[in-house]
């Protein structure tokens, strides 16, 4: 045998070696000396049976040429998230929020308000930065609890919903306490809290929190058994008191276009009960609604909605993809003279409990250019005074709320900051039913160590002390509420050394330019390929004669 394979056998077999040496000496010292070595021989043996099973099993490669030390690499590797999260990570790494994000909304989560010393820690000459331009006259008394009408002509209950408010999260996919945590909260502190398509659970029921029911392509908790809407079954839930709106998820910013699935080892029997589906049996959302096919078909079945509910507000929740599909919605409301009252505007950047990796990472619009496109849709369409406008997707902070308040949205959503203030520590384990936490997980042990009474309290106190930071930043704007923030109020550094406020980085459209003159937009070839009748594009002005538009634009 050659030197080189020798070493290479030494390396491969160097730990079962040890263990075996280990196995032999303590053994040894144990009889001969005292048995208090049998504390350090019974490991060793341990290991020894362990590199024996490994040598000759053939399940795994790794372990059968290195047994043990391949298991200590397979170690290694489950702890790395661990490791890096409380010994490597920096304090300003998004992953995907940074720890200075979840401390900032522990802090606040237990009153503490989420101060800082000795300044801030961000790259401000670093591209991507933005920042509000505050006023030398700011306003003596901001709005401390904004809230914002929703609610249109066509609606007979409009509500009047705080502008922060918890983002769609199914009971399901969260636990039953922390269901209950979340809607104590909502209670507490007067904001809504939206129940996810997973339909409507005696937890969010329990502690009276306002409700907005969402309702997916898997219409659960109004289905029949088929699977398609069940009007009755609507009805009978959606005119009760607590819920005061309902919102129809088009797509989910961490997934669009897919769907969903919980998986049948999660769908107990009160999940069942309350999804009407069959226990233990993978609970499907399927990609697209079979409620309706077309744009027309969508306002229609948002009117059947609304009346269904006894007149309270219906809109829609969506990640912005493909632009034609948002100017066929105007149209369809146009043409129909259906309004939805509200538009949800859902980022890419959303969170789920388990997605596939590409469409997490690459598919979907990213929040303020998905809401930037939608205002725009909405103002040049002629719509944005009957149309409130929401904006979900890492929002976390007063200043995430001031950013995307200023470029058009009502009022703000968040999932996972809610999430953190009842004790998420982002161990990214939900969609293994192992949460440590007990938030995402249906194990009953688990969910012990949640508390919601006392989880509930630190929600709302998230909620209370998030929009006093936002009310400060409002009154440096020289503001009383929120709403009357602009684009010319945030600027932006696109690039180092260079700075612009985001009504010149950015296109905003002026009122019913769409249709006086679209031609004069960015937008007219998407414009032109969008129909009320179908979500299908129609055929597109070219390319070459759009860019033609713009450079006279850039030239005048």
């Amino acid at each position: 045998m050659k030197r080189a394979d020798i070493a290479d056998l030494i390396k491969r077999y160097i730990v079962l070696v040890a263990a075996i040496i280990g196995c032999v000496g303590f053994g040894w010292l144990s009889l001969d000396h005292s048995p208090w070595w049998l504390f350090a021989f019974i490991p060793c043996a341990i290991g020894v049976l362990i590199g024996i099973y490994d040598v000759f099993q053939e399940r795994h490669t790794m372990t059968r040429n290195y047994p043990i030390a391949a298991r200590i690499r397979w170690l290694a590797y489950d702890l790395r998230p661990y490791l890096r999260a409380y010994i490597v990570e920096g304090d300003l790494e998004d992953t995907p929020y940074s720890v200075q994000a979840r401390n900032l909304v522990y802090a606040r989560a237990k009153g503490r308000g989420g101060t800082m010393p000795f300044g801030t820690e961000l790259e401000v000459g670093k591209a991507g930065y933005a920042w509000l331009d505050h006023s030398i006259v700011p306003a003596g008394t901001p709005e401390h609890h904004p809230r914002v009408e929703i609610g249109g002509e066509q609606c007979s209950k409009p509500y009047s919903a705080s502008i922060l408010n918890i983002s769609a999260m199914s009971f399901g996919s969260l636990s039953a306490r922390a269901v209950e945590a979340l809607n104590w909260g909502a209670a507490e502190g007067d904001f809504y809290h939206d129940t996810g398509e997973g339909g409507v659970s005696p937890y969010h029921r329990k502690h009276g929190g306002d409700l907005v029911w969402e309702i997916g392509s898997g219409y659960f908790g109004a289905r029949d058994r088929s699977g398609h809407f069940d009007a009755g079954k609507f009805s009978d839930t959606a005119q009760a008191d607590q819920i005061r709106m309902t919102e129809i998820k088009l797509s989910q910013g961490a997934k669009p276009g897919h769907g969903g699935m919980l998986p049948g080892a999660k769908v107990t029997e009160e999940i069942a009960s309350v999804r009407q589906v069959d226990v233990g049996q993978d609970c499907l959302s399927p990609r697209g609604h079979s409620a309706f096919s077309t744009p027309m078909e969508m306002m229609e079945f948002a009117a059947k909605m609304r009346e269904l509910s006894g007149g309270k507000p219906v809109g829609i929740k969506l990640c912005v993809g493909q632009l034609h599909e948002i100017f066929a919605i105007m149209k369809a409301m146009r043409k129909s003279g259906i309004y939805l009252d509200f538009i949800v505007v859902d980022g890419a950047e959303g969170g789920t409990g388990a997605a596939p990796l590409e469409l997490s990472n690459h598919v979907g619009m990213p929040l303020r250019d998905g809401l930037i496109h939608m205002r725009n849709a909405l103002v040049g369409a002629g719509l944005r005074d009957k149309v409130r406008l929401a904006a979900s997707g890492k929002i976390y902070s007063g200043w995430s709320m001031a950013e995307h308040m200023a470029i058009g949205a009502d009022w703000c959503n968040a999932a996972r900051a809610f999430m953190f203030s009842i004790g998420c520590i982002q161990a990214q384990r939900c969609d293994t039913d192992t949460c440590p936490t007990g938030i995402t997980t249906q194990n009953k042990w688990r969910q012990r160590g949640l508390v919601p009474e006392i989880q509930g309290k630190r929600a709302a106190s998230f909620h209370r002390e998030t929009l006093h930071a936002l009310s400060e930043i409002t009154a440096a704007a020289g503001l009383e509420h929120p709403r009357d923030l602009m684009p010319h109020h945030v600027s932006l550094r696109p690039e180092a050394l260079e700075a612009d406020t985001y009504d010149s980085a950015f296109v905003f459209l002026k009122e019913n330019v769409l249709i006086d003159d679209p031609g004069e937009t960015i937008y007219e070839r998407h414009w032109q390929a969008a129909s009320a009748d179908t979500f299908r594009p129609a055929e597109e002005i070219p390319l070459s004669q759009i860019n033609a538009v713009r450079q006279a634009h850039s030239a005048a």
